[in-house]
């Protein structure tokens, strides 16, 4: 995986507490766009999602695993897209480190529907208007 580096500014940006949403395709090739919590990792270039096992994206992702998803943060006139491919990671150790970045985020841990997963972006491409 090639790590995306970002700006300063979006880096910052992306620090903050925004609206965001993450697009997936259906099997059928339709967008599903729903809004999300994330963490983004910089250093690794790879921002996460938690999510049940059971929800449409993570359905959408098991369907074509390594499909290519975008996490978009918006806020008044500013926003970042994050490009790249998706993974549902079930593995426990890799969950609990999803959580463990999403509870130092949001100050608060996930919560735990039974079938908790991470989805992982593996970020490649971004734009914004930061």
């Amino acid at each position: 995986m090639t790590t995306q580096r970002l700006s300063p500014a979006a880096d910052a940006f992306l620090a903050e507490n925004h609206l965001c949403t993450l697009t997936t395709l259906r099997p059928d090739g339709s967008p599903h766009v729903t809004p999300v919590r994330f963490t983004w990792d910089g250093e690794a270039g790879l921002a996460r999602v938690m999510t049940a096992a059971t929800r449409r994206k993570a359905k959408n992702l098991l369907a074509a695993p390594g499909g290519r998803v975008t996490l978009c943060q918006t806020a008044g006139p500013n926003w970042i897209s994050l490009e790249g491919h998706a993974t549902v990671v079930s593995d426990p150790a890799r969950v609990r480190e999803g959580a463990r970045h999403y509870a130092k985020r949001y100050w608060s841990p996930p919560p735990q529907p039974p079938g908790l997963v991470v989805i992982e972006i593996e970020v490649d491409r971004v734009m914004g208007l930061i």
